[in-house]
Protein backbone atom coordinates (compact mmCIF):
# COMPACT_ATOMS: atom_id res chain seq x y z
CA UNK A 1 0.00 0.00 0.00
CA UNK A 2 1.36 3.83 -1.22
CA UNK A 3 1.65 6.86 1.31
CA UNK A 4 -2.09 8.43 1.92
CA UNK A 5 -0.62 11.61 0.85
CA UNK A 6 -3.90 13.47 1.27
CA UNK A 7 -3.67 12.67 4.80
CA UNK A 8 0.01 13.50 4.35
CA UNK A 9 -0.49 17.45 3.10
CA UNK A 10 -2.92 18.15 5.45
CA UNK A 11 -0.68 17.42 8.56
CA UNK A 12 2.31 19.41 7.07
CA UNK A 13 -0.18 22.38 7.23
CA UNK A 14 -0.19 22.12 11.08
CA UNK A 15 3.34 22.88 11.25
CA UNK A 16 5.57 25.79 10.90
CA UNK A 17 8.73 24.95 11.68
CA UNK A 18 10.55 21.11 11.35
CA UNK A 19 13.71 18.83 12.25
CA UNK A 20 14.42 16.14 9.57
CA UNK A 21 16.27 13.24 10.88
CA UNK A 22 17.91 10.17 9.39
CA UNK A 23 19.74 6.96 10.63
CA UNK A 24 22.99 6.56 11.89
CA UNK A 25 25.90 6.17 9.13
CA UNK A 26 23.60 7.91 6.71
CA UNK A 27 23.98 6.73 3.17
CA UNK A 28 22.74 8.46 -0.19
CA UNK A 29 19.10 7.82 0.59
CA UNK A 30 19.19 9.33 4.19
CA UNK A 31 20.99 12.84 3.16
CA UNK A 32 19.29 12.67 -0.30
CA UNK A 33 15.68 12.87 1.28
CA UNK A 34 16.72 15.05 3.87
CA UNK A 35 18.09 17.48 1.90
CA UNK A 36 15.52 16.85 -1.27
CA UNK A 37 12.48 17.15 1.74
CA UNK A 38 13.82 20.40 3.09
CA UNK A 39 14.07 22.16 -0.28
CA UNK A 40 10.57 20.92 -0.09
CA UNK A 41 9.57 22.10 2.86
CA UNK A 42 10.85 25.91 2.54
CA UNK A 43 9.09 25.87 -0.98
CA UNK A 44 6.09 26.16 0.87
CA UNK A 45 7.46 28.53 3.50
CA UNK A 46 8.36 25.89 6.65
CA UNK A 47 11.45 26.53 8.59
CA UNK A 48 13.33 23.67 8.62
CA UNK A 49 17.12 22.52 10.31
CA UNK A 50 18.49 18.75 9.80
CA UNK A 51 19.73 16.90 12.70
CA UNK A 52 21.67 13.56 12.37
CA UNK A 53 23.87 11.43 14.61
CA UNK A 54 26.35 10.72 12.57
CA UNK A 55 28.52 13.24 10.34
CA UNK A 56 27.98 13.19 6.94
CA UNK A 57 30.73 10.64 5.65
CA UNK A 58 33.79 12.83 3.93
CA UNK A 59 32.46 10.87 0.40
CA UNK A 60 29.03 12.25 0.75
CA UNK A 61 29.97 15.73 1.34
CA UNK A 62 29.15 17.25 -2.25
CA UNK A 63 25.31 16.16 -1.60
CA UNK A 64 25.43 18.91 0.67
CA UNK A 65 28.15 21.76 0.14
CA UNK A 66 26.14 24.68 2.31
CA UNK A 67 26.82 22.38 5.07
CA UNK A 68 22.94 22.48 5.85
CA UNK A 69 23.31 19.00 8.08
CA UNK A 70 23.76 19.56 11.87
CA UNK A 71 25.24 16.70 14.03
CA UNK A 72 24.07 16.33 17.28
CA UNK A 73 26.61 17.40 20.24
CA UNK A 74 29.05 19.21 17.53
CA UNK A 75 26.62 21.42 15.62
CA UNK A 76 23.38 21.69 18.42
CA UNK A 77 23.14 20.00 21.73
CA UNK A 78 19.48 17.66 22.62
CA UNK A 79 18.48 20.43 24.55
CA UNK A 80 17.81 22.95 21.16
CA UNK A 81 16.41 20.59 19.15
CA UNK A 82 13.11 22.15 18.69
CA UNK A 83 10.11 22.66 16.48
CA UNK A 84 6.60 21.46 16.12
CA UNK A 85 7.14 18.57 14.35
CA UNK A 86 9.88 16.11 13.73
CA UNK A 87 10.11 14.32 10.20
CA UNK A 88 12.08 10.96 10.49
CA UNK A 89 13.64 9.57 7.15
CA UNK A 90 14.41 6.48 5.72
CA UNK A 91 14.13 4.38 9.00
CA UNK A 92 11.42 3.38 11.51
CA UNK A 93 13.74 1.79 13.58
CA UNK A 94 14.94 2.94 17.29
CA UNK A 95 17.87 1.38 16.76
CA UNK A 96 19.11 2.98 13.21
CA UNK A 97 18.59 6.86 15.15
CA UNK A 98 21.63 6.13 17.66
CA UNK A 99 21.49 9.68 20.19
CA UNK A 100 19.24 11.59 18.13
CA UNK A 101 16.34 8.45 19.34
CA UNK A 102 16.46 9.61 22.82
CA UNK A 103 15.97 13.75 21.20
CA UNK A 104 13.07 12.38 20.01
CA UNK A 105 11.77 10.37 23.10
CA UNK A 106 11.91 13.32 24.90
CA UNK A 107 10.41 15.88 22.39
CA UNK A 108 6.82 16.85 22.97
CA UNK A 109 5.86 17.67 19.56
CA UNK A 110 4.34 15.33 16.97
CA UNK A 111 6.49 13.22 14.58
CA UNK A 112 5.93 11.72 11.34
CA UNK A 113 8.26 8.77 9.38
CA UNK A 114 8.17 8.50 5.42
CA UNK A 115 9.98 5.75 4.68
CA UNK A 116 10.19 2.43 2.44
CA UNK A 117 12.13 -0.32 4.96
CA UNK A 118 9.10 -2.96 5.68
CA UNK A 119 10.39 -3.09 9.73
CA UNK A 120 9.18 -0.57 11.41
CA UNK A 121 8.99 -0.06 16.18
CA UNK A 122 6.50 2.10 17.39
CA UNK A 123 8.01 5.57 17.32
CA UNK A 124 5.38 7.24 18.47
CA UNK A 125 5.03 8.83 14.80
CA UNK A 126 2.19 9.08 12.16
CA UNK A 127 3.52 6.34 9.41
CA UNK A 128 3.64 7.33 5.95
CA UNK A 129 5.29 4.02 4.04
CA UNK A 130 5.42 2.69 0.56
CA UNK A 131 7.14 -0.46 1.26
CA UNK A 132 6.91 -0.88 -2.99
CA UNK A 133 8.91 2.05 -3.08
CA UNK A 134 12.49 1.23 -4.59
CA UNK A 135 13.77 4.57 -2.35
CA UNK A 136 12.93 7.04 0.24
CA UNK A 137 14.33 9.57 -2.18
CA UNK A 138 11.15 8.39 -4.77
CA UNK A 139 8.67 9.18 -1.77
CA UNK A 140 10.14 12.84 -1.69
CA UNK A 141 9.25 13.08 -5.31
CA UNK A 142 6.12 12.33 -4.51
CA UNK A 143 5.48 14.53 -1.88
CA UNK A 144 6.58 17.18 -3.84
CA UNK A 145 3.86 16.42 -6.18
CA UNK A 146 1.45 16.11 -3.17
CA UNK A 147 2.57 19.59 -2.38
CA UNK A 148 2.80 21.26 -5.59
CA UNK A 149 6.20 21.61 -5.15
CA UNK A 150 8.27 22.14 -8.42
CA UNK A 151 11.34 19.95 -8.84
CA UNK A 152 14.04 22.67 -8.27
CA UNK A 153 18.01 21.21 -9.14
CA UNK A 154 18.71 21.83 -5.34
CA UNK A 155 16.18 19.54 -4.39
CA UNK A 156 16.55 17.13 -7.69
CA UNK A 157 20.20 16.36 -7.28
CA UNK A 158 20.20 14.71 -3.27
CA UNK A 159 17.26 13.01 -4.84
CA UNK A 160 18.77 11.59 -7.86
CA UNK A 161 22.00 9.97 -5.33
CA UNK A 162 18.75 8.93 -3.55
CA UNK A 163 16.81 6.63 -6.09
CA UNK A 164 21.08 5.45 -8.47
CA UNK A 165 22.48 4.38 -5.03
CA UNK A 166 19.17 2.63 -3.62
CA UNK A 167 18.62 1.14 -6.58
CA UNK A 168 22.63 -0.27 -7.24
CA UNK A 169 22.39 2.34 -10.24
CA UNK A 170 19.17 0.99 -11.52
CA UNK A 171 20.31 -2.84 -11.54
CA UNK A 172 18.41 -4.21 -8.78
CA UNK A 173 14.76 -5.34 -9.34
CA UNK A 174 12.84 -2.89 -7.28
CA UNK A 175 13.39 -0.41 -10.53
CA UNK A 176 9.96 0.05 -12.59
CA UNK A 177 9.31 2.04 -15.27
CA UNK A 178 7.86 4.86 -13.27
CA UNK A 179 11.97 5.04 -11.57
CA UNK A 180 12.82 5.98 -14.93
CA UNK A 181 10.12 8.47 -15.53
CA UNK A 182 11.14 10.17 -11.94
CA UNK A 183 14.71 10.16 -13.19
CA UNK A 184 13.88 11.58 -16.37
CA UNK A 185 11.80 14.69 -14.64
CA UNK A 186 15.51 15.40 -11.82
CA UNK A 187 17.27 15.53 -14.90
CA UNK A 188 15.03 18.09 -16.64
CA UNK A 189 15.58 19.80 -13.57
CA UNK A 190 19.54 19.89 -13.74
CA UNK A 191 20.65 16.43 -12.55
CA UNK A 192 23.89 15.56 -15.01
CA UNK A 193 23.98 11.32 -14.10
CA UNK A 194 27.41 11.43 -15.10
CA UNK A 195 28.57 14.02 -12.43
CA UNK A 196 26.91 12.54 -9.87
CA UNK A 197 28.44 9.03 -10.10
CA UNK A 198 31.63 10.67 -10.60
CA UNK A 199 31.24 12.44 -7.27
CA UNK A 200 29.84 8.99 -6.01
CA UNK A 201 32.19 6.57 -8.02
CA UNK A 202 35.38 8.05 -9.42
CA UNK A 203 36.97 9.70 -6.11
CA UNK A 204 38.02 6.86 -4.12
CA UNK A 205 41.08 7.05 -1.90
CA UNK A 206 43.68 4.46 -1.79
CA UNK A 207 42.56 3.57 1.84
CA UNK A 208 39.23 2.79 0.58
CA UNK A 209 40.66 0.89 -2.31
CA UNK A 210 43.29 -1.57 -0.46
CA UNK A 211 39.96 -1.92 2.02
CA UNK A 212 37.97 -3.31 -1.32
CA UNK A 213 40.85 -5.68 -2.08
CA UNK A 214 41.02 -7.20 1.37
CA UNK A 215 37.27 -8.09 1.22
CA UNK A 216 37.69 -9.76 -2.30
CA UNK A 217 40.35 -11.61 -0.91
CA UNK A 218 38.64 -13.22 1.90
CA UNK A 219 35.34 -13.84 -0.15
CA UNK A 220 34.08 -17.43 0.27
CA UNK A 221 31.50 -19.08 -2.07
CA UNK A 222 29.35 -22.16 -0.51
CA UNK A 223 26.25 -24.55 -1.96
CA UNK A 224 27.72 -24.37 -5.75
CA UNK A 225 28.30 -21.00 -5.83
CA UNK A 226 24.95 -19.58 -5.05
CA UNK A 227 25.67 -18.68 -1.51
CA UNK A 228 28.60 -15.67 -1.54
CA UNK A 229 30.29 -14.21 2.03
CA UNK A 230 33.09 -11.96 3.28
CA UNK A 231 34.10 -9.68 6.18
CA UNK A 232 35.97 -6.92 7.25
CA UNK A 233 37.71 -6.57 11.05
CA UNK A 234 37.60 -3.33 12.50
CA UNK A 235 41.71 -3.39 12.46
CA UNK A 236 41.48 -3.53 8.79
CA UNK A 237 40.21 0.24 8.69
CA UNK A 238 43.68 1.52 10.08
CA UNK A 239 45.67 -0.96 8.37
CA UNK A 240 44.47 -0.24 4.75
CA UNK A 241 43.84 3.25 5.67
CA UNK A 242 39.90 3.42 5.43
CA UNK A 243 37.00 4.97 6.98
CA UNK A 244 34.01 3.13 8.46
CA UNK A 245 31.92 4.67 5.81
CA UNK A 246 34.31 3.05 3.35
CA UNK A 247 32.24 -0.74 3.22
CA UNK A 248 29.26 0.67 1.89
CA UNK A 249 27.95 -1.22 -0.67
CA UNK A 250 30.70 -2.88 -0.56
CA UNK A 251 28.83 -6.21 -0.80
CA UNK A 252 28.07 -5.40 -4.38
CA UNK A 253 31.02 -6.62 -5.13
CA UNK A 254 30.41 -10.27 -4.21
CA UNK A 255 26.99 -10.47 -6.36
CA UNK A 256 29.77 -9.74 -9.27
CA UNK A 257 30.50 -12.99 -8.74
CA UNK A 258 28.75 -15.50 -11.41
CA UNK A 259 26.31 -17.73 -10.23
CA UNK A 260 25.60 -15.78 -6.99
CA UNK A 261 22.38 -15.74 -5.47
CA UNK A 262 22.37 -14.58 -1.96
CA UNK A 263 25.29 -12.77 -0.38
CA UNK A 264 26.43 -11.53 3.16
CA UNK A 265 28.61 -9.28 4.45
CA UNK A 266 30.49 -9.11 8.12
CA UNK A 267 31.63 -5.64 9.39
CA UNK A 268 33.64 -5.15 12.60
CA UNK A 269 32.49 -1.92 14.47
CA UNK A 270 34.74 0.19 16.08
CA UNK A 271 32.28 -0.09 19.45
CA UNK A 272 32.68 -4.22 19.12
CA UNK A 273 30.36 -6.24 17.43
CA UNK A 274 29.65 -6.69 13.35
CA UNK A 275 27.03 -5.03 11.44
CA UNK A 276 25.74 -7.29 8.97
CA UNK A 277 24.57 -6.49 5.36
CA UNK A 278 22.42 -8.98 3.29
CA UNK A 279 21.79 -8.80 -0.85
CA UNK A 280 19.39 -11.70 -2.40
CA UNK A 281 18.34 -11.97 -6.65
CA UNK A 282 16.48 -14.51 -5.84
CA UNK A 283 13.55 -15.26 -3.60
CA UNK A 284 15.23 -15.37 -0.77
CA UNK A 285 13.96 -13.04 1.78
CA UNK A 286 16.58 -10.94 3.34
CA UNK A 287 14.07 -8.92 5.42
CA UNK A 288 12.98 -12.25 6.92
CA UNK A 289 16.62 -12.97 7.96
CA UNK A 290 17.90 -10.26 9.31
CA UNK A 291 14.73 -9.32 11.61
CA UNK A 292 15.53 -12.37 13.11
CA UNK A 293 18.74 -10.28 14.45
CA UNK A 294 17.01 -8.04 15.32
CA UNK A 295 17.26 -6.24 11.76
CA UNK A 296 15.39 -5.34 9.09
CA UNK A 297 15.01 -3.73 5.63
CA UNK A 298 13.49 -5.16 2.28
CA UNK A 299 13.42 -8.64 0.77
CA UNK A 300 16.11 -7.84 -1.74
CA UNK A 301 18.45 -6.25 0.99
CA UNK A 302 18.49 -5.79 4.85
CA UNK A 303 20.73 -5.40 8.03
CA UNK A 304 21.79 -6.26 11.49
CA UNK A 305 23.69 -5.85 14.36
CA UNK A 306 25.18 -8.90 16.45
CA UNK A 307 27.66 -8.56 19.26
CA UNK A 308 30.51 -11.18 19.47
CA UNK A 309 33.41 -12.36 17.92
CA UNK A 310 33.64 -12.80 14.06
CA UNK A 311 33.57 -16.46 14.62
CA UNK A 312 30.57 -16.36 16.68
CA UNK A 313 28.54 -14.08 14.63
CA UNK A 314 29.25 -16.10 12.06
CA UNK A 315 28.11 -19.69 13.63
CA UNK A 316 25.10 -17.65 14.46
CA UNK A 317 24.49 -16.32 10.70
CA UNK A 318 25.74 -18.44 7.94
CA UNK A 319 23.09 -21.52 8.99
CA UNK A 320 20.32 -19.46 9.12
CA UNK A 321 21.48 -18.13 5.39
CA UNK A 322 22.34 -21.86 4.21
CA UNK A 323 18.88 -22.32 5.53
CA UNK A 324 16.63 -20.15 3.96
CA UNK A 325 18.43 -19.70 0.68
CA UNK A 326 18.44 -23.42 -0.09
CA UNK A 327 14.88 -23.33 0.57
CA UNK A 328 14.44 -20.22 -1.83
CA UNK A 329 16.15 -22.18 -4.30
CA UNK A 330 14.42 -25.68 -3.93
Amino acid sequence: MGVNWKAFVDQISHYQSFVLVSHIRPDCDALGSELGMAEVLKAIGKDVRIVNAHRTPPALSFLDPAGNIDVLGDDVEAEDVKADCIMILDTSAWAQLGDMGDVIRAARCDKMVLDHHVGEDALGATMYKDYQAEATGQLVVQAADALNVPITRAMAVPVFAAIATDTGWFRFPSVTPETYRVIARLMEAGVVPSEVYGDLYERDTIGRLKLRGLILSRTTAELDGTLVYTHVEKEDFATCGAEANDTEDAINLTLAVRGTQAAVIFVGQLRGGFKLSFRSRCGLDCNEIASQFGGGGHKAAAGAFLEGTLDEVKDRVLPVVREALQHALA
